[in-house]
């Protein structure tokens, strides 16, 4: 995980707090020997209250027993401010905790209350004086400012560390999106260089070797030809599971229209009717196209079936003279338009899809609404020569 720049600013301020305290516990001792006022008692109890101070660090993770700690501390601060009225300046670390541990309103009003305690507590002593009244008052109000702005402060930095872990879970996903992208585009690569080389020559030698068999049926070396003919077959028929499994899975053994049947008989459901509709004459499409069109069906698909909520939804394949359209239609909710504004693609499964397409030269156009939303793709297909 990223560490908070912010980390520092709070160990600094925790450690400001620590001194503050043992300070001012330090001053009531010293207060309390020169001045010959119970000495013993309010140097036991001041050991105590420093001691369960520093004990708050095993309960941080535990907000009932941190409370608890709290409230023993403000116990031992009021036997103390009983034994030694000047230890009412300790209540100036304990408005710190109440602002951290207790909700807004009820810390304000912890803060306000111990500040009555010590306006008193102080007036009953040295009796009722501007100093000793203004004196606690400024402290809680320093408190409070100080509190709410550790607090806003705090906000912001978990906010900020949120969207820095987001960030860094993002890059890692899109690394390993693109690195599985680069694997799956290299395999489509392979299985169309062995279909166009590798696989159309054994088929042309096992053709040739067929030719030669029938044209010269007495040849001496007759049976050898025949034999590396069906080795050129053997073989052919290796090359062929090779470039299956190079080949998208949605692909394997059947044709592009077989694969969005299956993409659409999978997302069926009883809530939703799902049909494949191919219009005009399929021909054979360049290997990257079809696993294009296979992924992106898949994604569009995806996206109906997580978030649409829709009860129909049609695929169309149309094969035209000059390209190939997909379209994926369905009459759910729709996008939502802050969705689409985001960026030109919308979200990130959109953008993906555009990506795809874009690789292959393709355009994709997005269109949605309440009860209508299309996706549609088009290829544009080479004119034969």
């Amino acid at each position: 995980m990223h560490r908070n720049p912010l980390t520092p600013v709070f160990a600094g301020l925790q450690q400001g707090l620590h001194v503050l305290v043992v300070l001012l516990t330090g001053v009531v001792v010293v207060r309390s020997v020169v001045a010959d006022v119970r000495p013993v008692a309010v140097i036991v109890v001041s050991g105590i209250f420093l001691g369960v101070y520093f004990m708050g660090g095993r309960f941080r993770r535990h907000l009932i027993a941190a409370r608890v700690w709290m409230l023993v501390l403000t116990l031992l601060w009021l036997l103390l401010v009983a034994l030694e009225p000047y230890a009412v300046y300790l209540v100036f670390g304990l408005f710190f905790l109440y602002l951290h541990l207790l909700p807004r309103r009820w810390g304000v009003l912890a803060v306000i209350g111990t500040t009555a305690v010590s306006v008193v507590g102080f007036a009953l002593y040295r009796g009722w004086t501007l100093g000793g009244v203004i004196g606690p008052l400024l402290g809680a109000l320093v408190a409070v400012a100080i509190g709410l702005g550790y607090e806003a402060l705090f906000r912001e930095a978990g906010e900020r560390q949120r969207l820095i872990d987001e960030l860094l879970a993002t890059r890692n996903t899109l690394a390993e999106q693109e690195r599985t992208a680069g694997k799956m585009a290299e395999r489509e690569r392979l299985a169309q260089e062995i279909h166009d080389t590798v696989a159309q020559g054994l088929s042309s030698i096992q053709l040739l070797l067929h030719a030669v068999e029938r044209a010269a049926p007495d040849h001496p070396a007759l049976e050898k030809i025949r034999l590396a003919r069906e080795t050129a077959a053997d073989s052919l028929v290796e090359t062929r599971h090779l470039i299956a499994e190079l080949t998208p899975a949605a692909l394997e053994g059947q044709s592009l229209s077989g694969a969005l049947t299956r993409i659409a008989q999978r997302a069926a459901a009883p809530d939703l009717d799902a049909q494949v509709l191919v219009e005009g004459d399929p021909e054979a499409l360049p290997m990257p196209m079809e696993a294009a069109l296979v992924r992106i069906a898949q994604g569009a698909v995806s996206n109906v079936v997580r978030h649409a909520r829709a009860e129909r939804m049609r695929i169309t394949l149309t094969y035209a003279d000059d390209a190939v359209h997909l379209d994926v239609v369905d009459d759910g909710i729709g996008i939502d338009p802050a969705v689409l504004a985001r960026t030109p693609s919308g979200s990130f499964g959109l953008n993906a899809m555009r990506n795809r397409v874009e690789q292959q030269g393709g355009t994709m156009d997005v269109e949605s609404e309440p009860g209508h939303t299309a996706v549609t793709v088009s290829f544009p297909l080479e004119e034969e020569k």
